[in-house]
């Protein structure tokens, strides 16, 4: 049929202040004790930091994309009833204006998507920073504690006995030691946690920027959807003029070039041809099934129709419709070696596939055939085999005889033309 233009408390190590546990310098081996030194206040200042840092809660998704899923998720349900509906214009035009709602709200989705997720990538670098800040410095700390605790596991007990002011002053000496040295393996401990904190938290952020960068690259192509399904109203409301009766009548003629395509025509066996022989000529004008001038050419393999552009070769064309209406009428890519069944230069009226129009007036949604003309009307055999010469009645504004060809190549191959008068 032819077409117009058409995703640990520290605290808990003592309840009381302790004596600072600093061996001197080339010292006699004695010990200085004293208030709770700055190195501690400075673990104990680092570790709340890490726990401020590691308990921080990522923002979580805002109510708006909850609210823009819930729409979308209605309107998709929604759209599937219109599309079970009967198939008239209005429907048509209905569902068009439900799926550039349905897409105009995807793209609302994917904005906030990646809006949240620049916020939490912000909120990322900020915890990452802070705690690679903190970690290095109580890193530091621990390795001056360490070194201190290692020089006063060289003192003996004896040394240390001597050197105390008492029993009492040993006791305590020899207390404060291990409660020290288990606290620097417990600030240790939960340095290191931290730190897998941080590489967790890195892993984390880069996830979400290669999820962002994939919202990104979707949103484009939800933007060109929208374009292509505004198009292809305003194209389809332009090739029916907002007529009923003149979508039922393009609709009815799909339907009828579908079936003589399926072998429900009328056929008769004229003669054997080679490749390139003329086999007939285009119907001038509408005519049965057809709005224009135009030749149907499908190929078949048994019972399964193939794509054409899998079978003719690269060739000069053109297209009867501007690039604004390529997703509505289709494009070709002809990658094959068969010679075209009409002569150069050949204009494209129709593609093969599931566009736009196919999806509107097509059984299934898919155009079988690539739609030409040319200034030559000849239509010739794009191989040899058997010329058969057909015919199906339609009804309705394109009322008449749809006439038809085909050349069974004998391998399993059958070429079809369609709208054309065979000789």
């Amino acid at each position: 049929m032819r077409r117009g233009y058409d995703e640990d408390n520290p605290d808990s190590v003592h309840n009381s202040p302790q004596p600072s546990l600093i061996l001197r310098e080339g010292g006699t081996g004695t010990f200085q004790t004293g208030s709770k030194d700055s190195v501690m206040k400075k673990l104990l200042t680092g570790i709340l930091l890490v726990i401020l840092f590691v308990m921080a809660v990522t923002p979580a998704a805002g109510d708006q994309i909850q609210d823009l899923q819930k729409q979308i998720d209605d309107l998709t349900q929604k759209l599937s009833q219109t599309q079970a509906q009967a198939q008239t214009l209005s429907a048509e035009i209905t569902a068009m204006d439900q799926r550039i709602k349905l897409t105009t709200l995807q793209i609302s989705n994917s904005v906030e998507k990646i809006n949240q997720l620049e916020i939490e990538i912000r909120e990322l670098n900020k915890k990452i920073e802070g705690l690679d800040v903190t970690l290095s410095h109580l890193s530091q700390v621990l390795i001056n504690r360490i070194v201190s605790a290692y020089k006063v596991k060289r003192v003996s007990y004896l040394t240390l006995l001597f050197s105390a002011n008492g029993l009492t002053d040993f006791v305590s000496r020899a207390k404060y030691i291990q409660i020290a040295q288990t606290h620097d393996r417990r600030v240790l401990t939960e340095v290191q946690v931290a730190k897998a904190d941080v590489s967790d938290k890195k892993a984390q952020r880069e996830l979400k920027k290669a999820e962002q960068e994939k919202l990104k690259q979707q949103l484009e192509q939800q933007k060109t959807i929208l374009a292509n399904q505004k198009q292809s109203k305003q194209a389809l409301l332009e090739v029916t003029k907002n007529d009923e009766a003149t979508y039922q009548e393009l609709l009815a003629s799909a339907r009828a070039e579908l079936a003589v395509a399926l072998g429900q025509g009328q056929e008769v066996f004229l003669r054997n041809v080679n490749e390139g022989d003329k086999i007939g000529s285009l119907i001038g004008g509408a005519s049965g099934c057809s709005s224009g001038t135009h030749l149907h050419f499908e190929v078949h393999e048994g019972t399964s129709i193939k794509d054409p552009n899998d079978y003719l070769k690269s060739v000069s064309f053109s297209y009867s419709y501007p690039s604004s209406q390529y997703g509505y009428y289709g494009t070709i890519n002809p990658r094959g070696s068969w010679s075209w069944p009409m002569s150069e230069p050949i204009q494209i009226n129709q593609g093969y596939g599931s566009h736009d129009f196919a999806r509107t007036f097509y059984p299934g949604g898919v155009h079988y055939g690539i739609d030409m003309d040319s200034a030559d009307n000849s239509v010739k055999a794009v191989k040899s085999g058997k010329l058969y010469a057909g015919s199906f009645q339609c009804g309705g504004t394109y009322a008449g005889t749809l006439y038809y060809a085909k050349v069974d190549q004998g391998d399993g191959i059958t070429s079809w033309y369609l709208h054309m008068i065979p000789q």
